[in-house]
C-alpha cells in the first residue's frame, strides 16, 4: 500500500474539496506524493471540464464591487441552482471578482486572464469546476466608469445569490434617488441610456415595421408620417433609460427625476443570471 497518513487524505480532500475514494486512489496511484496526487486530480477534473464544454449554464450569481474611479459587474454561470447557492460557489464568485476588479479588466477575455493569487482567474474557475462537478462559466464582465456609483443587486429566491445585478454611474449629491434609479433599470432592463446611443440601423429597421403596420391598419395616408413617428417614440420609450416612465411614479420620465434630483447618469450596466 501506498505510504499516506489520514492526515494527508484529509489535508488533500480539504486542498480541493475531492471525494474520499478518488483522493484515495489518486494518492495510491502518487505513492503517497501529495503534490504528485494534486496534479492527478486537478488534471482529471480538467478533463470532466472538457466533457461538460457543451452543457447550458442558466444558473449562476451576479457580483459588483466598488473600487472608486469605477465599478465591476460580473456573471459567473453554473449549471444548476444547487451549485449557484453552495457556498463554494458563492466564495468563487468573490475569489473571481475581486480578481477581475483589481485588474481593471472590461472584457471576459482581459478577466480571464487576470491573475487570482498563484493562477489566473481562468485556472481558478476551471479548478473550481473540476471540484464542484459542473461546467462553470464567466459568462459577462461590465466596467462601469463615474463619479459616484449606485449598485443594486436582487434576489430572485432567498435561497440563491443575487440573480440581478444593476450599476450605475452618475454625477450629483443624491444618492437615494440613484440607487432608485438603479432598481429601476433592473426592472426596466433600458439598453442605452439616451437616444443617440442607439443605432440608426435599428431606428430605421423600427421605422419600417410600425410602418408597414400602420399602413396594413388601413391608417390614412396623411396620417401616417405622425402615427409613425409615435410609434418609434414608444420604441425608444421602451430601450432608452431617460425616455423611460419612472417605475415609482409612471406619470414622471427617468430623465425628469433626474433633473429634479440634480443627477446626470453618465454610464450602467445591467445583468441577469442566464438572460
Amino acid at each position: 500500500m501506498a505510504d499516506f497518513s489520514l492526515d494527508d487524505l484529509k489535508t488533500l480532500r480539504e486542498r480541493l474539496g475531492t471525494g474520499m475514494v478518488e483522493t484515495k486512489n489518486a494518492l495510491v496511484e502518487a505513492g503517497g506524493d501529495l503534490e504528485k496526487a494534486t496534479e492527478l486530480l486537478r488534471l482529471r477534473g480538467a478533463k470532466s471540464n472538457a466533457k461538460r464544454s457543451d452543457r447550458s449554464t442558466s444558473e449562476g450569481l451576479i457580483a459588483a464591487k466598488d473600487n472608486g474611479s469605477t465599478t465591476t459587474l460580473i456573471e459567473l454561470a453554473c449549471e444548476t441552482d444547487f451549485v449557484a447557492k453552495s457556498a463554494k460557489f458563492v466564495t468563487l464568485g468573490d475569489q473571481v471578482l475581486d480578481a477581475v476588479a483589481a485588474a481593471g479588466a472590461a472584457t471576459v477575455e482581459e478577466a480571464l486572464a487576470a491573475t487570482a493569487g498563484s493562477k489566473t482567474v481562468a485556472e481558478l474557475i476551471s479548478d473550481e469546476a473540476a471540484i464542484l462537478g459542473e461546467k462553470i462559466e464567466l459568462r459577462r464582465v461590465a466596467l462601469v466608469t463615474g463619479e459616484h456609483f449606485a449598485v443594486y443587486l436582487h434576489k430572485t429566491n432567498k435561497d440563491l445569490p443575487p440573480q440581478v445585478g444593476v450599476v450605475v454611474g452618475y454625477t450629483g449629491d443624491d444618492a437615494e434617488t440613484a440607487r432608485s434609479i438603479a432598481q429601476h433599470i433592473s426592472f426596466a432592463d433600458p439598453q442605452y441610456l439616451t437616444r443617440d446611443q442607439v443605432p440608426a440601423a435599428d431606428v430605421e429597421n423600427e421605422r419600417r415595421i410600425v410602418e408597414e403596420i400602420s399602413r396594413g391598419e388601413g391608417k390614412p395616408e396623411a396620417a401616417l408620417p405622425k402615427i409613425i413617428e409615435g410609434r418609434v417614440g414608444a420604441f425608444f420609450k421602451q430601450v432608452v433609460l431617460t425616455e423611460q416612465d419612472y417605475a415609482r411614479d409612471n406619470k414622471q420620465s427617468v430623465a425628469t427625476v433626474l433633473k429634479d434630483a440634480g443627477l446626470t447618469v453618465t454610464d450602467f450596466a445591467r445583468f441577469k443570471v442566464g438572460a
